[in-house]
């Protein structure tokens, strides 16, 4: 009964402004901001808190704060407004199904090579559609923006233990990685290199505690060496390619930005022997939400070029 009264009495009015408080750490800052007056926001907080019967905000000199009760109610209520968004674009692609929106969390290299492929693709045949690309590394991706409902589905190169119980992954085909140079550097001239024999190079390589860059660490391991002095580290591919392109620097780049960028951007893959296990490429969605209708254009997509590769399934990932 108890729940059956808070949802007819919590309206997304009371939700929406305590989001604007939190934000803005000051009920006057929300106040200017949803064009209403203080007293207006905080009679609004007020009756949230007496519905809920606990304490959402702390109230200091310096602002408000959100106690752990409003903390996990905002968690909640971010979801609840990104579903309503969807629900939204679905009445609006099943009104018109060249229509809808899609937001996607990638990777940046996978962002510049496979996901731009699919995008470009997409937009040929459905050119109405709207897609936002969110980049970040893929278990973050997945705890927040997936979780909080802020993306729809995640596509990239995934750590085996990435699964969980509120997801679910199909894995589309398995990726190696290349040692990698800007056309102009002069080892692109060798025919034959051991990756000791790379040891002296500058490097420019992702942050050791990085998915990308742990791996590397192990692909070094496994030869019996230890990771090489590293000129740059960045977690930044886009600065990684202005690197290479001075013909100075070497980095390490999954095959997928290889096959659909190497041209582009000027970049080779040295004949080196790299002993990195090839890493499932996969999207993940959420077991309990269904897709808006774009996104299971994208996921065709994604499967037709991943067939077009022509990669070994291998094992799947767990």
């Amino acid at each position: 009964m108890k729940d059956q009264i808070l949802s007819r009495r919590i309206k997304l009015r009371h939700l929406n402004v305590l989001l604007s408080v939190m934000q803005w750490g000051s009920m006057a800052r929300a106040a200017d901001h949803l064009s209403v007056s203080q007293p207006v926001v905080s009679k609004t907080i007020a009756e949230l808190e007496s519905l809920l019967g606990v304490a959402l905000l702390n109230r200091t000199s310096q602002g408000v704060e959100p106690t752990i009760y409003g903390s996990a109610l905002a968690r909640r209520s971010i979801a609840l407004f990104n579903d309503l968004k969807t629900s939204i674009s679905e009445l609006e692609a099943l009104a018109d199904p060249s229509t809808g929106e899609l937001r996607i969390g990638t990777t940046e290299p996978m962002a510049a090579g496979l996901v731009s492929k699919i995008v470009s693709e997409l937009l040929l045949t459905h050119p109405r559609v709207r897609l936002h690309v969110v980049l970040g590394d893929p278990p973050m991706l997945q705890e927040r923006e997936l979780r909080d409902r802020e993306i729809d589905l995640l596509i990239g190169r995934l750590p085996n233990d990435i699964a969980a119980d509120h997801t679910q992954l199909e894995v589309l085909f398995w990726e190696r990685a290349f040692v990698v140079a800007g056309i102009t550097h002069d080892l692109t001239r060798r025919r034959k290199i051991k990756l000791n024999d790379l040891r002296e190079e500058s490097w420019c390589l992702p942050p050791p505690r990085s998915f990308p860059g742990s791996m590397i660490g192990r692909a070094f391991q496994a030869s019996g060496l230890d990771l090489p002095r590293t000129s740059v580290s960045v977690h930044s591919v886009q600065m990684q390619v202005a690197l290479l392109a001075t013909g100075r620097f070497i980095t390490i780049l999954p095959e997928t930005m290889m096959h659909f960028s190497a041209q582009r951007l000027g970049l080779k893959a040295l004949p080196v022997d790299l002993p990195i296990e090839p890493t499932p490429v996969a999207i993940v969605t959420l077991k309990d939400r269904d897709l808006p209708p774009v996104g299971k254009l994208f996921i065709e997509r994604a499967r037709t070029i991943a067939r077009l590769l022509d990669k070994p399934q291998g094992r799947q990932a767990t």
